[in-house]
């Protein structure tokens, strides 16, 4: 779960060619807000936002004054997954900075071209790599930004706190399997900071990561042992499992209880 906040992050420049804006969205679910991310190679006339962000016309603006204040104009918006607060604003976006809008969902997608695995989008001399990683939602990418030795991740992992794996969209065995890509990907490459949706950036990489899938391995330790015991529903379960958690979060935390079941169900079912 995302956790209680321990300070502000209020985003801003990261290195040379990445600035974070957030969305005045701030709340249990997304912390701080949602961070919207311009990525502008300097000297350029062409910038990439990834997230715009919620139907927010102040903050879509602000997003369209950092690119500006660069002198650049946005060549292309990106979207890391269909979540209403990082996917809200990019109808209004488009119209107002004239931009297509790319996304693995093709509901999402405002122009002809989507997001792949393996995609490399090169705008202005700046090129950032898709890295498809589902599980927090079915459309979950992120994306590399070699230049900076930099992963954007969205919502599969956060400045602070963890990630909600809510079911049915979301899903544990991909979420795993995507967090342990990433590890993979971080050690190879010598990704040195993650710069996610909500929260600060993390220069912590490969502990971040390590930390992410300790923790789900625990939580699903936690959830057998609860059944175990007699617990019969997510709530029972979340009662016991997410006790000292702010009961606000605890409608999400039996979403991720859901996922984390189903996940423990199919292992029994491959083990059978």
């Amino acid at each position: 779960m995302s956790g209680s906040k321990t300070s502000e992050w209020v985003g801003g420049p990261v290195g040379e060619r990445a600035v974070c804006v957030v969305a005045k969205n701030p709340g249990p679910m997304t912390l701080d807000g949602t961070n919207s991310w311009v990525l502008h190679e300097p000297g350029s006339t062409q910038a990439i936002v990834v997230d715009p962000g919620p139907d927010d016309e102040q903050h879509l603006v602000a997003v369209l004054d950092v690119v500006r204040a660069r002198g650049a104009q946005v060549a292309v918006a990106l979207l890391t997954h269909r979540h209403d607060d990082h996917s809200g604003g990019i109808r209004r976006f488009a119209d107002l900075a004239r931009c297509p809008v790319r996304a693995f969902d093709p509901a999402y997608r405002l122009g002809d071209e989507g997001l792949a695995d393996g995609d490399v989008v090169e705008v202005g001399g700046l090129e950032v790599q898709v890295v498809e990683t589902p599980g927090h939602t079915t459309d979950s990418v992120s994306l590399t930004l070699a230049a900076e030795a930099a992963l954007l991740t969205g919502d599969t992992v956060l400045g602070r706190g963890t990630a909600v794996v809510a079911h049915p969209d979301g899903t544990l065995a991909p979420y795993l399997a995507s967090l342990e890509r990433l590890r993979t990907l971080a050690a190879a490459t010598g990704i040195r900071q993650i710069l996610p949706g909500h929260g600060p950036v993390r220069g912590d990489v490969v502990d971040l990561l390590d930390g992410y899938l300790t923790h789900r391995a625990e939580r699903l330790v936690q959830v057998r042992k609860a059944v175990t015991a007699g617990a019969r529903t997510p709530r029972d379960i979340v009662e016991r499992v997410y006790s000292t958690i702010d009961p606000v979060l605890w409608p999400a935390a039996e979403q991720s209880v859901r996922a984390q079941l189903d996940y423990l169900a199919e292992a029994h079912t491959r083990e059978a």
